[in-house]
Parts: C-alpha cells; structure tokens; sequence
C-alpha cells in the first residue's frame, strides 16, 4: 500500500484497524484527542466518548472480557482517573487483547501537570510499549494486542505529545480478521473476590519473568552501532529523534521500545560494547534509577534536565555544550497576549457578573473556563483537578464556616466536567449539605479539546442521535430544588440569579445552570430550536463613546483601544454581536448591527 502522512494519534487508530479492534472507549483529552475521533472514522470498530476515563477504561476491560479486542485512551491525568480498575485487571489478565493509551504532555502545553506515566507500567505490573514516531505508533499497537493475548495482561502504550501530533509517513496494512473468543463463565479469573485476586496475584511473578524475557529478545529493543563506540545513549520514544537529531549516526544507540520490562541484560551488553553511556530520556530518570540499580554505570540527569519538554537543543547544549545556531528575535519585541476566552464565549457574562461578588472565592476546574482567572476579569481564585470544583469548595466553605470567615464560595465547571466527575462531587455537596453556590457552565459541548460530544449533546461519537441527559433533571434527581437556569449573556438576568443564590445559599446548597452553546459550536438541530441566535455585529458610535474603556473589562478580544482617539474599537472580524460590551458601556455607545455574513 502507499505510504500515509500520519500523525502519532492518527497512526495509533490505523494499528487498532489492523489489529482488529472491536471496541474502542475513551475520554478527549489533550494530547490523545484525535485518537478516538480517528478510531471512529473506521466502521468495523464501535468507537464512544465515556463520561471519564474510569468509565472508558472500565468498558473496554468488559468487551475484553467478552472476547474481543478493545482499546480505552485518555491523557496522563486521566489514568489517575482510570487507575483503579486497571490495577485489578492487570490481576485478571484479558479475553480479547486491551490495550490502554496514556499520553503524557511533557512541558505542560495544556495541562495541569508533567506526570511521567511510565512509573505506572511497574506499578501495575503490566508491560509498557513506547513509540518513536507514526510509523512505531501504528506498527507498535497493532502487535500490543498479540502481546496482551500471549501474556494474558493489559498492556499500556505511552506516548507523549510530540509523537500524539507530529506527522511522518506511515505504510499502511490489512485488517487482521480477529475472531471474538466465546464467553465462558470464569469467576477464578473475572471475580475478583479475594480468594480469586490472592491466586491470580500469585501467578504475576512468573508473568514478570516472561515478559523480561522477551523484552532482553524484542525487535522493539535494538542496538543500532552504526557510529562511533565511544558514546552509547540508552534512549526511547521521542527522545530517539532527538538524540538522532544531535548525534546522527556519529554514536551507538539503544533504542528501546518496550521499556517494562527493562531489558537490563540487553543494556548491560550495550554498556559493555561502548566507552561512555548517556541515559537520554524526558521527564523523570526512569530508566536510569533501573539501570544504575542494576549496577550499570551511566550518566543521564546529572546531564539532562527532569523538568519540562527537552527538544534537540537542550540535549545539544547538555551534552556538547553548544549553544544552538539559528535566527535569533529580540524577546523584547515580542508584544506579550495572555490567553483569553473567545470574543462571544458564554462564559464571559459568569464571570464579568461573578467577580463583583465581595468576599467571595470562586473555585475552578478543567476547561476553557480556566482563563476566567486572568486580567481584566480576575474571577476564579483556585482550581485543582478536573471535576474537583464543586467538592473541593465544598471543603473549602466547610473551613470557612469552621473558621469564622464569612465568606461566600462559588464553584463553577463546564457540562462535560459535570458528566465526567461533577455529578459525584455534587452528591458530596448535597449528602453533607454544604453551603456552595455550584455553577455548571453548560455551553452544549466539550468545548476545552475541540467539540466532542457528551452525554448532554444528544448525539454519540459517530454522529448518531443518543438521549440528552439534561443537567437541570439530574441535579433535581439528585435530591436539590434549589435550581435555576439562565442565559449567561443577559447580564440584568445573570445578576439577578446571582442575587438569588446568594440568598438561597444561607439554607444550603444551589446549583445555576448557565445554558447558551460555545461561540464556536456548529448547531445541532436541538440547538437551533431551542436557542433563537441571529449571528450579527456591533459596532461603536464614536460620537457617544467616551474613551472610559468600561467594555474593555469584560475582556473580549474583538475589543481594542485606540490610544491616538482615545475611543474604543471592535475587530468585526472577531466579533459575533453577544452584547455583553453593550451592556456594560454607561453612553450606550454599542449597538447591535447588521447580521453577520
């Protein structure tokens, strides 16, 4: 066949195809986004976006059960979601092969943390396969399911940010024709009462041994000695490419693949073919600790930062202390643009609103939502974890109240974080009564990675018509009257149920529902009956504007300020005619315009 650009996430969903994937679940999350929406894409595999990665790695363990191939994937955070019953199936062992994907965001591009994921693979007891590139990714998963089936284990695929998205060619292959293995009724390897979890705990230890084994004997591992012997790097996944990319072929590497188990035995006769060996790897020094445990000497992060994304340049300038050489800009001039919501985001007329509220905390989440807390409208104060808002200022308007601290907490997050966690915090909230105005954000999709569907869009993965699950009926099936929905960009109407919740709140717990779609939405059927939008523009009266720059605070990016005039601009490009700016300009100086192209 002819060779495909791919990127890492597309390649991973062409090697489930080829492996014969049946069942594909997991949660969007960058870096790892684009591998379902590309697993979907294929009609022989049934592909579904799960409230959380629990959900999804909890639905794949069950077709894999079942007897056929399956496949979950979510970022590096989302493990932590999804810890608990892969811990427990890597007891069990599989039907149909499971394979899992984490993939790590090195730098933190769009994430809360840099976790290196690789420590999970020992601390599971599972083995751990790393690509390189695309072509890696799709070759590597597609045989990940023969490893799952001759091993009787998950196995986990980490990848990381730079191999999820760059592109290289990638030679396709067929279909292979994996026939789902009929279920038999096994307590002794599916029930995991303690008796069956002690005798299947045992067998683990001989599974270890196998699999380091074939880990010293792995086409994944190999000793490339095309170049001098006086260096050797031990070396894997994107880290390859830029060791490559600085040393070419004037070095010996160990590319490896598999990396749990670590093939010492291989590394030991690496380290004894070359004079010096570096240990080049992001993140935490995992291979390293192994290999200096083993008594192997080598350098790596006495060398090699721990911290953030390396790239060939850092690699370049700790190893050869050269500096790299290219064009080089003066910082100074770069004009600094902090992140901001959308021009139109319905999340603005929350926030504008919510952050004149004195003594007031305004606790975060997971989501677009996040830059409420930057300049000009310094709303939210703390966030931890996604789905964590409404229990964590839980937590917080306890102490308060313990404390003596009169203050009044505000918890927000979107309608997917709702579905993904939400709802369990919520019961906390409800359960212990808590005094928390919670705020679930619902703009109508999962806005933060790219508009995948959830269960309140109506529609699945694929496109098919699915149940709305609507969030004011299960707040109300949860037990809560004190409920009320509004439209976030009618500031009058979002002050007034502010006032309300903040009255209602002294005898316990409030839920607002702010409900208009993301400004960038395409609308679903649903949504054009139930929300009358006429796309238009505003413009500015220059006569009537005062120069006072009261729009500018509610931080849309379609607004500028003229500093020669001393007037206030907006950018029709940008701007989709909310109104929000209107409503806040004391000279009445905004009008809504002309319908927009």
């Amino acid at each position: 066949m002819t060779k495909q650009l791919m990127s890492g996430n597309e390649a991973v969903a062409r090697g489930a195809w080829e492996a014969g994937v049946a069942f594909a679940s997991a949660y969007p999350g960058t870096p790892s986004t684009e591998i379902l929406e590309n697993v979907g894409t294929y009609k022989e595999i049934v592909a579904e976006w799960a409230p959380n990665e629990k959900v999804a790695m909890e639905a794949a363990i069950g077709a894999s059960m079942g007897g056929v191939r399956s496949m979950a994937a979510m970022k590096h955070v989302g493990l932590n979601v999804a810890a608990d019953p892969i811990f427990t199936f890597a007891y069990m062992g599989v039907s149909g092969g499971m394979v899992f994907v984490t993939a790590d965001d090195p730098g933190m591009h769009s994430s809360q943390n840099e976790q290196d994921n690789r420590n999970y693979a020992p601390f599971i007891k599972i083995p751990m396969l790393e690509p390189s590139d695309s072509q890696e990714a799709k070759d590597m998963f597609r045989d990940a399911f023969d490893l799952s089936e001759r091993f009787d284990t998950p196995v986990m695929f980490r990848m990381t940010t730079r191999v999820c998205h760059s592109k290289s060619l990638v030679e396709p292959g067929e279909r292979y024709p994996f026939a789902a293995i009929p279920y038999v009724k096994n307590r002794a390897k599916f029930d995991d009462v303690p008796i069956a979890a002690k005798r299947n705990r045992l067998k683990m230890p001989e599974r270890d041994r196998r699999l380091l084994a074939l880990s010293n004997d792995c086409k994944y591992n190999r000793a490339e000695y095309s170049g001098s012997r006086k260096v050797g790097i031990v070396t894997s996944g994107v880290s390859y490419q830029y060791a490559k990319e600085v040393f070419g072929d004037a070095v010996s590497y160990l590319k490896l693949g598999l990396t749990n188990p670590l093939p010492i035995d291989l590394i030991r006769e690496f380290r004894a073919r070359v004079e010096t060996m570096y240990v080049i790897e992001e993140l935490d020094p995992y291979m390293e600790n192994q290999i200096k445990a083993a008594g192997i000497d080598c350098i790596g992060k006495e060398k090699i930062p721990a911290i953030d994304e390396l790239n060939p340049n850092i690699i370049r300038k700790a190893l050869l202390g050269e500096e790299a050489r290219g064009v080089q800009g003066d910082p100074k001039l770069v004009v600094p643009r902090p992140p901001a919501l959308c021009a139109g985001c319905p999340h603005r007329g929350f926030f504008y609103e919510a952050a004149k509220r004195k003594d007031t905390v305004i606790v975060g989440d997971i989501g677009c939502y996040a830059l409420s807390g930057n300049e000009p409208l310094n709303a939210k104060d703390l966030a931890n974890c996604m789905g964590s808002a409404f229990s964590v200022g839980h937590g917080l308007s306890k102490a308060f109240a313990l404390s003596g601290q009169d203050k009044t907490v505000v918890a927000c997050m979107g309608d997917s974080t709702f579905f993904h966690t939400g709802i369990n915090a919520l019961e906390e909230v409800i359960y212990n009564d808590s005094h928390l105005i919670c705020c679930v954000l619902d703009n109508r999709i999962t806005g933060m990675t790219g508009h995948q569907e959830n269960p309140g869009t109506g529609y699945t993965l694929k496109g098919e018509p699915a149940t709305i699950m609507d969030v004011g009926t299960i707040v109300r099936a949860l037990g809560l009257e004190r409920v009320r929905t509004v439209n976030p960009l009618h500031l009058d109407e979002m002050k007034k149920a502010l006032d309300w919740a903040y009255t209602e709140v002294r005898e316990g717990p409030v839920v607002l529902i702010t409900r208009w779609p993301c400004v960038l939405k395409r609308l679903s059927a649903e949504d054009r009956r139930e929300f009358r939008m006429t796309p238009a523009q505003c413009t500015i009266d220059r006569k009537k504007c005062i120069g006072c720059k009261k729009c500018l605070s509610t931080g849309c990016p379609a607004l500028s300020f003229d500093t020669c005039e001393r007037k206030a601009a907006i950018d029709p490009m940008q701007c989709v005619g909310c109104t929000v700016c209107a409503q806040v300009c004391p000279q009445q100086a905004i009008v809504k315009g002309a319908k927009k192209a």
